[in-house]
C-alpha cells in the first residue's frame, strides 16, 4: 500500500494560507436538542458569514435544505454545496487536506463511527469526505482507521498533538494497539512524531478531542486552556497536560514555548457540562475566529481575546457568539474544515 509520506504529502498546520473552508450545515433530525435548531442555525449562520469577511466558504448543505439556506442571504463570498449528511461536524468527517513538495493537493478520507458510535445513523456522515475531494477532483487517500480531525493538530514542521483518551479508545479501532494507531496516523499525515496529552476537557463527549484543549500557535510554540480551581475536574486534566508537554520536545528536537490561556466559568445545560473552550477558535486568511461566552465569562473572554491578539499579531480577532452551538456538542473548530491553498 502507498501512504501519503511515501509521496511526500503532508497535513499544513492551520495558519497555513487556506483556498477556502468548508463546513455543514446543521440537520435538526440528528440534533441533540432538536427544538433548538433555529437558534443554532443562526450559529452557524454567523460562523459562515464571519469566515467569509476573511475567505471564501463551501457550505455543505442536504439537498432537502438548499432552497432555505439559499434564501439566508449567507453573502457572495460563500457558495453551497449538495451532499447528504447526517450530522454538521464537518471537521470531524470531513477529509483531511495533505500537500506535497510539488504543491500537489490530495484528501485524506478517514473511517467515521460518530465519536465511538454514540448517534445513530451515521453512514451518510461517512461518506461525506470522498464526495467533497470528488468535487474537488483531487487525490484520495482512503485510511483504514476510525478518526476525526478535531482529535489531531499538526506544526507543519512533522509534529502531530493529540490524546490518549481519543485516539486510544476502544470505541474507535479495538483491533489496533498504540503503536500501530501512530503509525497509520504519521503515514496519513505525513508527520514524524507525536505528542500525546492524556485526556481532553471534563464533558467532552468526543473522548477528548485535542481541539478543545491544546493546538500550536507555531512550530515549537502551544496554546493550551488551563483551569485555576482544583475542586474542578479541569483542574487535574490540564495540569497532567502541562507536565507532558513541559517534558516533550518536537520532531525537531525543540522544547516547547507554553502559553496558558484561563479557562471560561462553567455552563451547565439540562443538567450536562457544556465543553466550553477558548482552544476552539480557527484560524483564517489574516484572522482567527474565536468564540466568546458573555455573561459570567467576559472577563475570561476579554483575556483570551488580548492573549491570542499578542500571540498572533497581525491577525485580526474577530470574535462569534461561543454559546449558539455550544449546546450540541462542539464549536467554531469542530464546525470547519480547511482547504490549503496551494500554488498553481
Amino acid at each position: 500500500m502507498t501512504y501519503p509520506k511515501d509521496l511526500n504529502y503532508t497535513m499544513p498546520a492551520e495558519w497555513a494560507r487556506h483556498e477556502r473552508t468548508f463546513i455543514s450545515w446543521p440537520v435538526q433530525d440528528s440534533m441533540v436538542y432538536p427544538d433548538n435548531h433555529a437558534a443554532v442555525s443562526a450559529g452557524y449562520a454567523e460562523i459562515i458569514k464571519a469566515i467569509a469577511e476573511f475567505e471564501p466558504v463551501t457550505v455543505v448543505v442536504n439537498p432537502g435544505d438548499m432552497e432555505t439556506v439559499e434564501q439566508l442571504g449567507l453573502g457572495a463570498n460563500v457558495t453551497l454545496l449538495p451532499i447528504k449528511h447526517n450530522d454538521a461536524w464537518l471537521r470531524d468527517n470531513g477529509p483531511t487536506f495533505v500537500v506535497n513538495n510539488e504543491g500537489k493537493l490530495a484528501g485524506v478520507n478517514w473511517k467515521f463511527n460518530a465519536w465511538g458510535g454514540k448517534y445513530s445513523p451515521w453512514d451518510l456522515d461517512d461518506k461525506v469526505a470522498p464526495q467533497i475531494l470528488e468535487q474537488l477532483e483531487i487525490s484520495s487517500f482512503d485510511a483504514p482507521l476510525v478518526m476525526e480531525g478535531g482529535s489531531i493538530h499538526t506544526d507543519g514542521e512533522g509534529t502531530l498533538l493529540t490524546t490518549e483518551e481519543c485516539l486510544l479508545n476502544t470505541n474507535r479501532n479495538p483491533e489496533l494497539d498504540r503503536e500501530e494507531i501512530a503509525g497509520l496516523v504519521k503515514r496519513y499525515t505525513g508527520t514524524e512524531s507525536i505528542i500525546w496529552l492524556k485526556r481532553g476537557l471534563s464533558g467532552d463527549e468526543t473522548d477528548g478531542h485535542v481541539d478543545n484543549i491544546a493546538c500550536f500557535a507555531a512550530p515549537g510554540k502551544v496554546v493550551i486552556q488551563v483551569c485555576g480551581d482544583p475542586e474542578d475536574e479541569n483542574y487535574a486534566i490540564s495540569e497532567e497536560n502541562l507536565r507532558i508537554l513541559e517534558q516533550a520536545v518536537d520532531a525537531k528536537g525543540r522544547k516547547l514555548e507554553i502559553i496558558r490561556i484561563q479557562q471560561p466559568p462553567r455552563v451547565d445545560y439540562e443538567d450536562s457540562r457544556l465543553t466550553l473552550s477558548y482552544l476552539n477558535f480557527y484560524f483564517v486568511n489574516g484572522g482567527i475566529i474565536l468564540p466568546v461566552f458573555g455573561g459570567t465569562a467576559a472577563e475570561t473572554d476579554k483575556l483570551a481575546e488580548e492573549t491570542l491578539a499578542g500571540l498572533f499579531q497581525g491577525r485580526r480577532i474577530r470574535t462569534v457568539n461561543g454559546m449558539a452551538v455550544i449546546g450540541e456538542g462542539g464549536n467554531v473548530h469542530c464546525t470547519t474544515q480547511q482547504m490549503p491553498a496551494v500554488k498553481s
